[in-house]
C-alpha cells in the first residue's frame, strides 16, 4: 500500500512540474537614483528600476529583493513591497528603497587596490535577487545581472 501511495504522489508531482510555466528571467535596469538621507556610515537611496518582461504572459509582481555587490564587496540592499504588473513582452517601472554603505565599500576597495599596487581601470558589479509573484504556480523568479563600469 505504501509504494502505491508514494507512486501516486510522485506521479502527481511530475505532472505538476510538466505543466508549470517556463518563465524567462525578467531583466532589471536602474533608471535613476536619488539620495533620500545619509551620513558617512549609511545612505538611504531611492532607485527607479525598469523591469523588462520577455515572457508571453503578464507578471503580477508582489515584490522584489536584491543585493548589489561592487568589486566583490556588498554595496547595498534593496526591497520593494509595492505590487505592480509587468505586461507580457513589455516593461514597467517602480521605485525601490536601497540601503548602502558607500564609505565602507570604497575604503575596502581602496585597501585592495593599494595592496595590489595599482588602481583598477574598471570594476565589476553584480546584482542578485528574486522577483516574487502574486499569482501562478511559480511564486518567485531568481535573477542575477553582472556588469562592469569604467572608473576613468
Amino acid at each position: 500500500m505504501k509504494s502505491w501511495v508514494l507512486g501516486g504522489v510522485a506521479a502527481t508531482l511530475a505532472a505538476c512540474t510538466a505543466f508549470a510555466p517556463k518563465l524567462e528571467t525578467p531583466k532589471l535596469s536602474i533608471v535613476n537614483v536619488e539620495l533620500v538621507k545619509g551620513d558617512l556610515f549609511e545612505q538611504r537611496l531611492r532607485a527607479r528600476i525598469k523591469v523588462e518582461n520577455p515572457n508571453d504572459r503578464e507578471l503580477a509582481v508582489k515584490g522584489i529583493t536584491y543585493t548589489i555587490e561592487v568589486g566583490g564587496e556588498e554595496f547595498g540592499r534593496g526591497i520593494s513591497g509595492s505590487s505592480f504588473t509587468v505586461p507580457r513582452l513589455g516593461e514597467a517601472e517602480f521605485d525601490m528603497n536601497v540601503t548602502a554603505n558607500m564609505a565602507g565599500t570604497l575604503m575596502r576597495l581602496a585597501t585592495r587596490a593599494r595592496e595590489a599596487g595599482s588602481a583598477p581601470d574598471a570594476i565589476d558589479y553584480r546584482i542578485v535577487g528574486k522577483v516574487s509573484l502574486a499569482t501562478g504556480m511559480l511564486r518567485s523568479i531568481p535573477f542575477e545581472e553582472r556588469g562592469r563600469f569604467k572608473l576613468r
